[in-house]
């Protein structure tokens, strides 16, 4: 018997995540360089951890200079709260890739 598409997947146990909570974890966001866009992301990070530090943050230019890369460190808390931060960066329009 399979499960209704519009079933939320069960919760996952604490003790079955490989990530220990609280941690610093890294995200890698993608996107066209275009003014404005680091500021969302930023903005995006601070929503979700209060402690976000922008001077942590790490940029690269695509090699043809017209995609930026870049790494936050976020505190993660909970696996929620990451699924939630990545829903977030992946639906928001300047954002091609989020890893």
């Amino acid at each position: 018997m399979s499960t209704p598409p519009d079933t939320p997947p069960p919760p996952i146990a604490p003790e079955d995540s490989l990530i220990e909570y609280p941690s610093q974890f890294p995200i890698k966001v993608m996107g066209s360089k275009v003014d404005g866009f680091v500021h969302a992301i930023t903005t995006i990070a601070q929503h979700f951890d209060p402690t976000f530090d922008p001077a942590t943050i790490e940029l690269r230019d695509s090699k043809g200079g017209n995609y930026l890369g870049i790494t936050i460190t976020v505190t993660a808390t909970s696996r929620e709260q990451l699924d939630e931060l990545y829903r977030t960066l992946s639906t928001h329009p300047m954002v091609k890739v989020v890893l």
